[in-house]
């Protein structure tokens, strides 16, 4: 076994990798960037060595640099994690080269299953079923047209290349081949260097299910069972579950069967993926009508290994290292059983709600679920980061990998969404509502499982909101009402419990939910009880109690008819409140903060940070109210709402959406009384 090994990535793979070789007593040396000189996985390992700047290109992707810091700190093997250069056949070369142990397969294995076309033309000669297709070196236009017409429409073209969904098109008759190839060369060339395509049946209702392989130096190889990944969005995984949810014991060891075929047909050693793709002609209901067709390999150890884990009790960087160090594999194919079903959510930094669009920015906040490392049964969080950290625009926009084993899918998808809802993020928006509704969704508990799940429960996956407007303001006015009360002498002066000889007292709170401005009425009623109006609504009772934590403000609040265990934070105007239902922020209006602004600049509203100017919720000339949301700007990922500090008339709008403005730039004249 090797005495020191050099991680060759960063952030959740690299913490992993050095987990296990910390628990096997092997020392680890981390490779860091300028953005990551205080990152978590820098941390984890023994010794680190600054490789260069931030972007990929400038650190990560240098490969010279690399083993030069595994050279200098005597590490005598490299681990590629997965990404960057897990599936460069060049550097495996050069780790060789070096005299260092390339922790993966073969580079002439990574080569052959590198290309799209070579590789289904290998898996052709071993006997692996193909989608029927095209995957020639011929790329004449005319000729790709001709076999798109022999196999069948529709059909997919897809980068010879590619990966990650770019350079890939569905064309669904034969009129609009053309267009649709050179748009994808186009594609392809930009992001590979390389407009070679290839043409393939387009199968219906399709799954996405890989057979994770293991092989040793010795000629060994077995299949650990599947993994079915089929929720993505734009072509990228979301939720990924072992055992694949209706597969028959038949399947399984004819896929698997497959999978090692794929993988001895190039000598395969270490951890790999064979990816199929799986036809439903029978429907959801009739799996054993299923039909499986090669895809690709992935010739490295994939960001969902952490559920084959799980169902067979083994760590899988453990069996890499082991390979890699000349020893046989542990176990062999009728040693290894499945217990009990996992699933994996990817925990990223974006707005699903805004076409997934990746964010950036610092985590305030980030608490999460209660955890385990490799226990089944239990709940595990596989991550690279640490609370206060930032999401830079660098690198990959995962956050985390939660992941969760139950002894059935039922327990294992309540375990799930139980585990989200008590993740707490604050600072950037993520995906982590969204994974509760996909969890929660009709064809997701029922193992409606195909690559158009999402579009299919579109309307209920996005822009929901289940906390709700009522119990959103009565979190935050009780947040605002606990902190006062935290402020309490002994002296009767100092209390804030609205008390007078005569009359009630009423309070006004200002606040923009969801992009609507309201406004909230709390009375204070003589025997102490607290009369909360949200909007037009009636008053309901209002009653709060503290309960302990170690930070934000945990409260058991009852308003409405409901009653609900709330988490809030306050960053600014914006309050987070979390509860068991979901998550929210709700914009709570400093109106003494605006009209002061008003008062010093004649009704000027200006920038409160530099960013984009998103939209305008007004004209010139519009009659506006206090609290009424006039504009919305974006900064980092994140929007602000522009308030009116009082009531009045929009006089002139000086910007238009989608313009930049500096910090303190006059956005809109507003004329008040």
């Amino acid at each position: 076994m090797f005495s020191k090994i050099l991680i060759a990535n960063r952030g959740e793979i690299a913490c992993r990798v050095a987990a296990t070789a910390r628990r096997m007593g092997v020392r680890t040396v981390a490779v860091y960037s300028d953005a990551d000189a205080n990152a978590k996985h820098v941390a984890a390992c023994d010794e680190s060595v600054h490789i260069g700047g931030s972007a990929p290109k400038d650190s990560y992707l240098q490969w010279e640099r690399i083993l030069q810091a595994a050279k200098d700190t005597g590490a005598q093997a490299v681990h590629p994690g997965y990404g960057f250069l897990s599936e460069n056949d060049a550097f495996a070369d050069a780790c060789a080269k070096a005299g260092l142990v390339f922790i993966g397969p073969p580079s002439s294995a990574i080569l052959a299953m590198g290309l799209k076309a070579e590789s289904k033309q290998l898996m052709e000669k071993a006997g692996v079923p193909l989608v029927p297709g095209y995957h020639g070196a011929d790329q004449d236009p005319a000729l790709l047209q001709r076999e798109a017409d022999r196999i069948g429409y529709p059909v997919l073209i897809k980068a010879s290349a590619g990966g990650g969904g770019k350079g890939m098109r569905a064309v669904d008759k034969a009129e609009d081949f053309a267009a649709a190839l050179a748009s994808c060369q186009r594609e392809a060339r930009n992001s590979f260097g390389s407009d070679a395509v290839l043409v393939e049946k387009y199968v219906q209702r399709p799954r996405h299910i890989e057979i994770q392989v293991f092989g040793d130096t010795l000629g060994n190889c077995v299949y650990l069972f599947e993994r079915d990944c089929s929720v993505q969005r734009r072509h990228q995984k979301v939720l990924e579950e072992a055992p694949a949810p209706g597969m028959t014991e038949k399947l399984r060891a004819e896929m698997g069967a497959a999978a090692v075929a794929a993988a001895q047909a190039v000598n395969y050693v270490g951890a790999g993926t064979v990816e199929f793709i799986v036809e439903q002609p029978g429907g959801y209901e009739k799996p054993e009508d299923m039909k499986f067709f090669f895809m690709e390999m992935n010739t490295r150890l994939q960001v969902e290994h952490p559920v084959t884990e799980a169902i067979t009790g083994l760590d899988l960087v453990e069996w890499q290292l082991r390979v890699a160090s000349g020893e046989a594999l542990p176990l062999k194919q009728e040693d290894l059983r499945i217990h009990g079903h996992a699933i994996e959510a990817r925990i990223c930094a974006e707005t699903p709600d805004n076409q997934f669009l990746p964010a950036t920015g610092r985590l305030d906040v980030y608490r999460k679920p209660a955890h385990t490392t490799f226990e089944r049964g239990s709940v595990r969080v596989d991550d690279g980061v640490r609370e206060g950290d930032a999401i830079s625009p660098f690198y990959d926009s995962m956050v985390a990998k939660l992941i969760v084993h139950g002894d059935t899918r039922a327990e294992a998808l309540a375990r799930m969404d139980a585990a989200l809802a008590e993740t707490r993020i604050v600072g950037l928006s993520t995906n982590v509502q969204f994974l509760r509704h996909v969890v929660g969704s009709a064809s997701f508990a029922r193992a409606e499982l195909d690559t158009a799940l999402i579009p299919r429960e579109a309307s209920a996956l996005f822009d929901q909101d289940r906390v709700g407007r009522p119990l959103a303001v009565a979190a935050a006015v009780a947040q605002t009402l606990l902190g006062e009360r935290a402020g309490e002498g002994a002296d009767p002066f100092s209390r804030t419990d609205g008390w007078r000889p005569y009359g009630l007292t009423v309070r006004r709170f200002d606040f923009v939910y969801r992009g609507e401005a309201l406004q909230a009425a709390l009375t204070y009623l003589h025997d102490g009880a607290l009369h909360l109006a949200v909007g037009n609504d009636a008053p309901s009772l209002l009653v709060f109690s503290a309960l302990p934590a170690d930070s934000g403000s945990l409260m058991d609040v009852q308003f409405n008819g409901q009653r609900q265990t709330v988490q809030t934070w306050q960053r600014n105007e914006l309050v987070h409140v979390f509860c068991d239902l979901g998550a929210t922020v709700i914009t709570e209006i400093d109106a003494l903060a605006h009209a002061g602004e008003v008062a010093a600049e004649g009704g000027r509203l200006t920038a409160p940070m530099p960013g984009k100017v998103v939209s305008f919720g007004v004209k010139a000339g519009d009659v506006v109210k206090k609290g009424q949301a006039l504009a919305v700007m974006e900064a980092m990922k994140m929007e602000h709402t522009i308030a009116a500090p009082a009531d009045g008339t929009v006089a002139e709008l000086l910007y238009a959406p989608g313009d930049q403005v500096a910090e303190g730039a006059e956005l809109l004249k507003l004329q008040t009384a």
